[in-house]
């Protein structure tokens, strides 16, 4: 016998409603969760609509959190607060690609380097900045932002000499370029605080050799230049001894000319006190006659 309730729907029937309603429910709530969108701590989303009267760039950023996306709609996101990221040969966490950079000096000579730079984005400046370029930040910053990177830095190394690099030129220069990316990128919202070079420069192996071999070259001469100096030095002053001797001969004869009893008186401060043996006619050098 079926159990009828007074409005004449069965009890079995009831369940399978509610439960049909409950999958119903379920599923509704997945769809949605599944429509959402996270964003992370210390970024900022931008809301692109491709549907609907409203299809664009919404002009208002998004804070970290999780967001719905309906039909149509996604959610870029843009690092609000300072990060690292480098260019560089060897693979990281991007991918295996090589992304060292190329330059040249004022001789064309060629040249590569890793470099890595300290940026982030005006959280109030992302939507505009999206729409201008319509890209993500990966890829802005792998693309024109890395272009421009790798142009400000030829563009300076241009200017100066290989051997102006190797011998410390070369923080000089990247500030230089840090400063030329600055003033484009930094009027758009994206502030980059930093950019330094990785390790060392790639420099040709010509370049190194014949870097070295000058500096050795150098080093030869100054060595011999210094050698030179001591020996000039020891000249100089064996000279200045010799004419300091003959001056003090000089002022002791004239002192002896101009005054022989002083004479007379070294030899007597210089007697022992016997009388000098002479022989012949000869006269004694002390006068010892009575006075």
């Amino acid at each position: 016998m079926n159990n009828i309730r007074p409005n004449g729907v069965s009890i079995p029937g009831r369940l399978k409603v509610v439960a049909s309603a409950a999958v119903i429910g379920v599923i509704l709530l997945g769809t949605l969760v599944s429509c959402g969108q996270t964003i992370q701590p210390g970024n900022v989303g931008v809301k692109i609509r491709t549907l609907g009267p409203n299809a664009g760039v919404d002009k208002t950023p998004l804070p970290s959190g999780w967001h719905i996306n309906l039909p149509g709609e996604r959610i870029a996101e843009f690092p609000v607060i300072q990060r690292t990221y480098t260019y560089t040969r060897e693979k990281d966490d991007r991918g295996p690609e090589n992304e060292e950079v190329t330059f040249s000096d004022n001789n064309a000579l060629p040249m590569t380097a890793d470099v890595q730079l300290v940026m982030r984005i005006d959280p109030s400046k992302a939507p505009a900045l999206y729409t201008r370029y319509r890209l993500t930040f990966d890829q802005l910053f792998e693309g024109p932002i890395r272009n421009d990177v790798r142009s400000a830095i030829a563009a300076e190394t241009e200017l100066v000499s290989v051997e102006y690099l190797y011998r410390g030129g070369r923080q000089q220069v990247i500030q230089k370029a840090l400063a030329r990316v600055n003033r484009k990128w930094e009027t758009q919202g994206v502030n980059i605080s930093q950019l330094d070079w990785i390790g060392t420069i790639r420099y040709p192996q010509v370049i190194l050799d014949s870097i070295q071999a000058k500096t050795k070259a150098d080093a030869d001469a100054s060595a011999a230049q210094a050698q030179v100096a001591v020996a000039k030095a020891q000249a100089d002053a064996q000279i200045e001894q010799a004419r300091g001797q003959a001056e003090a001969n000089r002022l002791l004869a004239q002192s002896v000319a101009s005054s022989p009893e002083v004479v007379k008186l070294r030899a007597i401060e210089k007697w022992d006190g016997h009388l000098p043996t002479t022989t012949g006619g000869a006269v004694p050098f002390i006068d010892v006659g009575n006075r």
